[in-house]
């Protein structure tokens, strides 16, 4: 099963990074491959905690795909788990952690493992995720310092 692992030190605060990450509704504006996104349904849990379920739409040339995933916003842990509802994935899980750093920055931890339902649409597309993934950091850092200035 596919998946990728990052470490990145940034310049900016946990707390902004976590903020940045968690404003899923502007992902169409600066992720790499995602077209739309659209949130079906946002829940408060208490203690900080506050769960959506959004289903992003992505695409490269002339193939489209969208799916649903649950994301669970841990503000006060300043954890992020998104976990695969619904599309063209057997399998997609994705975790971010932000850990304020002495002196100022923080370390942004980024995983992600997938596997497509379809072996035609892996082959196809499964090459194309892959890159996009290993930039999807750099995006949310390039993000970080547009939004809270470098």
């Amino acid at each position: 099963m596919p998946s990728f692992n990052t470490t990145r030190i940034v310049r900016h605060g946990a707390a902004q990074m976590f903020d940045l990450v968690a404003d899923v509704e502007t992902y169409p504006q600066f992720l790499p491959l995602c077209t739309g996104l659209r949130i079906r349904r946002r829940v408060e849990s208490g203690e900080g905690v506050e769960t959506i379920v959004a289903e992003m739409q992505v695409g490269y040339k002339a193939i489209r795909e969208s799916f649903t995933s649950r994301v669970a916003l841990d503000r006060p842990r300043r954890r992020i788990l998104v976990e695969y509802i619904d599309g063209p994935f057997s399998h997609l899980e994705n975790k971010w952690t932000f850990t304020d750093r002495e002196g100022g920055g923080c370390e942004v931890g980024f995983s992600i493992s997938y596997e497509f339902a379809s072996r035609t649409l892996g082959l196809l597309m499964g090459a194309m995720f892959d890159t996009a993934f290993r930039k999807f950091a750099e995006a949310f850092e390039k993000r970080a310092d547009e939004i809270y200035g470098a």
